[in-house]
């Protein structure tokens, strides 16, 4: 990374810093920043104590690192297929992955992530067979339509669910509010799965992104690069999915301003996408929390709606 590059990523993180500090110090119960570094530096039983511990330390590692599951995987997505409009949301892999989910939980918490992986891949495939032949053009369409088949797969998951539909039914909202430890061991595991290979590969996304003949001239195995990034993509999705639910968007907005910050080359993309998208999602659930403990998708998705059409006129896709 060039000292430029990391000179313009110097503020994301300083932001990060203060927001997460924001985080873990104020909710019901309010305190000092001094009072939650003792808190978690020092050993105690007290009620202060725990609630730093097991409720706001869990839950703020967890949606830093769900952001940045989701902002690296559009940048994934936009680079592999050209489309400035690919995300986990908008091609139907995040609502796969939440059908696979909903299938998870009436079958046992065990089968919970791997359902939820076999959704996202399904719903992959399924977008790109219904975009076949049709170019970038119909893929977004393709997305819509996977999206609608999968969301009534979830409305008749709800509808068998019986005694199961208020678990179902919560998880589907997309929020952080019951993050535990074992979520944190689950993300920081998908963000390692999405980020390392997408960096790794990070010349070969800027030789595919050319689109045609171009990436094979450059010596890059395109079908290989292609199916292992597509693959830790739909992982990754998987992960943060199963465990907080559908967050929409996130993968959409945060590569463009990444792009627009330190220029094209993926692999600055990719490590400014992951900050960036953990200072939005931190946000967002901040302010969820704050409104009444709303999901943290739906103030994703009043932010990222408007995004979507401003891109989708803009580019003219």
């Amino acid at each position: 990374m060039s000292q430029k590059t990391a000179s313009k990523i110097f503020f994301p993180v300083t932001l990060l810093i203060i927001i997460s500090a924001w985080r873990i110090s104020s909710g019901e119960w309010d305190m000092t920043f001094s009072e939650v570094i003792r808190f978690l530096l020092t050993e105690s039983d007290s009620p202060a104590s725990i609630v730093i511990r097991c409720v706001r330390l869990p839950r703020l590692i967890c949606a830093i690192f769900a952001g940045g599951i989701l902002s690296v995987s559009g940048v994934i997505l936009q680079g592999l297929l050209s489309n400035p409009l690919a995300e986990p949301y908008t091609l139907g892999i995040a609502s796969g992955a939440a059908f696979g989910a909903a299938v998870g939980i009436l079958c046992g918490e065990f089968a919970v992530m791997p359902c939820a992986f076999c959704g996202a891949v399904c719903a992959l495939t399924l977008t790109g067979a219904i975009a076949r032949n049709g170019g970038r053009e119909r893929l977004i369409l393709a997305g819509v339509i996977s999206n609608a088949l999968l969301s009534a797969g979830v409305t008749f998951m709800k509808s068998i669910a019986g005694e199961k539909i208020g678990a179902v039914v919560l998880w589907l909202m997309g929020s952080f509010s019951g993050a535990s430890w074992r979520d944190v061991w689950a993300v920081i595991s998908g963000a390692l799965i999405v980020s390392l290979p997408a960096y790794v590969m990070g010349n070969a996304l800027d030789a595919m992104s050319l689109g045609g003949e171009r990436a094979s001239a450059l010596g890059v195995n395109e079908n290989l690069a292609r199916v292992i990034l597509l693959a830790c993509s739909s992982v990754g999705v998987a992960f943060c999915v199963s465990s907080f639910g559908v967050i929409g968007f996130v993968g959409l907005i945060v590569p463009h301003i990444s792009r627009g910050l330190v220029g094209a080359k993926h692999r600055n993309v990719i490590v400014h996408s992951f900050v960036i998208g953990a200072v939005i999602m931190t946000l967002a659930d901040g302010l969820a929390q704050r409104l009444g403990e709303i999901p943290a998708g739906v103030i994703t998705a009043l932010t990222g709606g408007p995004f979507f059409c401003y891109v989708l006129a803009r580019k003219n896709v």
